[in-house]
């Protein structure tokens, strides 16, 4: 999930409950998988599928200004922030190797040619879920976790500072390291998000139907590696007066929780007016049990601004029938 959208899902919370809200929200930030296990049909279900949310005016109202200012500070991130998709400028992935070298002399694996990086400055190392960091060169320093600069760490997936340079440690069981720059010439290449209309009959609140045998799965990645994944479940509802099936799933990676689940869909716009490699919608629990999936809030993956990244591609399940004019739009950033 970006940033500028986390501070948004407790309003959509409250709001589906009913609590009282302000009058101005406050806000934040293909290829198809192998074989996946089958639920029953859909129209062989007994019961009614639940619709769009139904709001008052009142809570409609809120909620949209919430959306409005949600978009207008994820484009200012996107546009300005140091972790800016298009602060990227480089990606090594580690391939068979489990060492990678960064510093400014050319013999590299990673070079950052700047004279505040030392020739040889440091050393990532995968270990296991996480990354062992270490200096080389004398008085080569980094900063972990924002703290104080540091010779040495064993850190989880996330990200150092190298002077004015991040660098993300990324796992995913596919490791990488990817160099953001707050001075990155990508920056140039901002030309705002374009997104559909709020729309909030692309609300649901729709129970997990619970995958009878959790099974494993593979997802593949624009990166073409192949990422595991376990069925949680299915979310039905009914949209645009249509029946619509979801896969929910749970990555098996570092930082993934136990407990978190993702949605990767597909829809009638996709390669359209939609990003072509899909785009995601997280959900989130609700204290009855249920989940909250509003469309408004589908993001493109990283993927759709920056080459750098090793984005999930929707399994074929997750093909919507319907056109889903909600949420982010292509914004053709890179050609496909």
């Amino acid at each position: 999930m970006r940033a500028p959208l986390r501070s948004l899902l407790p309003l959509l919370a409250a709001l589906l409950a009913g609590a009282p809200v302000p009058s101005h929200a406050a806000s934040p930030g293909a290829a198809p998988a192998a074989t996946h296990p089958q639920p029953v049909p859909l129209l062989e279900q007994p019961i009614a599928l639940p619709g769009p949310v139904v709001l008052t005016r009142e809570q409609a109202d809120s909620l949209t200004a919430g959306i409005l200012k949600d978009r207008a500070d994820t484009r200012d991130w996107l546009e300005k922030s140091p972790s800016s998709y298009l602060a990227t400028i480089l990606r090594r992935d580690f391939g068979d190797r489990v060492r990678l070298t960064v510093g400014r002399a050319a013999d590299n694996d990673v070079r950052i040619d700047d004279p505040a990086i030392a020739a040889h400055h440091l050393w990532v190392k995968v270990a296991g879920d996480s990354f062992r960091v270490e200096a080389v060169d004398p008085g080569a320093r980094f900063t972990a976790r924002d703290t104080v600069p540091t010779g040495a760490a064993t850190l989880p997936p996330s990200s150092i500072g190298l002077g004015r340079y991040k660098l993300r440690l990324s796992h995913q069981r596919y490791p990488a390291l990817i160099v953001f720059d707050p001075q990155s010439p990508r920056y140039k290449l901002y030309k705002g998000i374009p997104y559909f209309p709020v729309d909030l009959a692309w609300r649901f609140a729709v129970p997990l139907t619970p995958a009878p045998n959790p099974d494993t799965i593979t997802i593949l990645s624009t990166r073409g590696n192949q990422r595991r994944a376990v069925v949680a479940g299915w979310f039905e509802f009914t949209a645009a007066k249509t029946p619509c099936r979801l896969m929910a799933t749970r990555l098996l990676e570092p930082g993934v929780g136990e407990t978190d689940v993702s949605v990767f869909f597909r829809d009638a716009t996709t390669g359209k007016d939609s990003y072509p490699v899909g785009r995601y919608v997280d959900p989130q629990k609700l204290d009855d049990g249920r989940y909250l999936l509003d469309f408004n809030l589908a993001y493109n993956p990283a993927c759709a601004y920056s080459e750098h990244y090793n984005c999930p591609i929707p399994p074929r399940e997750n093909r919507l029938p319907v056109a889903v004019r909600a949420g982010e739009m292509d914004p053709h950033y890179l050609s496909h």
